[in-house]
């Protein structure tokens, strides 16, 4: 059986994540999307809401998995009885960061190979953090995330999306949700 596993924060999931995704459960018996518990960043959502967005919009997908942990990356995949990794590339600028952490995981544990999967032209220019920017500012971000995620969103920023993208709503909250 081919086990692959996802990792990444997914804060929040994107089109782009979730393009990755179908596409590498095509190529492997089971794919493990595994949310990283980073000490060292400071989430919108918790792990616990992460893995919950996650569970929903792949729930259509009956050998992929979600699951969160702790440490290195490698020892997760070992311990999941899996030996290849699986990265999203957006652009060129991706590639140094994935190889440096390529090359760590090789020294780390020469057993496990790392695959790049690069994503759609469409959602080429998308990451959690643009998302992230462009919703706290009521921007509308429909066709850059799954609609549980959208809606997420709104709630934690407590904005709508027709809000002016001049400014955070200048102090005042709007109703939540899209309207």
């Amino acid at each position: 059986m081919r086990i692959a596993v996802y990792p990444g924060s997914f804060d929040p999931v994107t089109n782009g994540h979730l393009d990755i995704i179908c596409r590498a459960s095509r190529v492997f018996d089971r794919v493990i999307v595994a949310v990283g518990r980073q000490a060292s960043k400071k989430p919108l959502f918790s792990t616990e809401e992460r893995v919950a967005m996650l569970r929903k919009v792949t729930e259509d997908l009956p050998n992929v998995e979600v699951d969160s942990f702790d440490g290195l990356l490698v020892q997760y995949v070992k311990s999941r009885g899996a030996n290849i990794v699986v990265r999203g590339l957006r652009a060129i600028s991706d590639f140094d960061y994935e190889f440096q952490m390529t090359l760590t995981i090789k020294k780390l544990d020469d057993e496990i190979e790392t695959l790049f999967m690069m994503t759609s032209s469409e959602y080429s220019f998308l990451s959690s953090s643009i998302v992230k920017e462009v919703a706290s500012y009521g921007g509308c971000i429909r066709d850059m995330v799954p609609e549980v995620v959208e809606k997420k969103l709104w709630d934690r920023y407590r904005v709508s999306q027709n809000t002016s993208l001049g400014g955070r709503n200048n102090g005042h909250l709007r109703s939540a949700g899209p309207v």
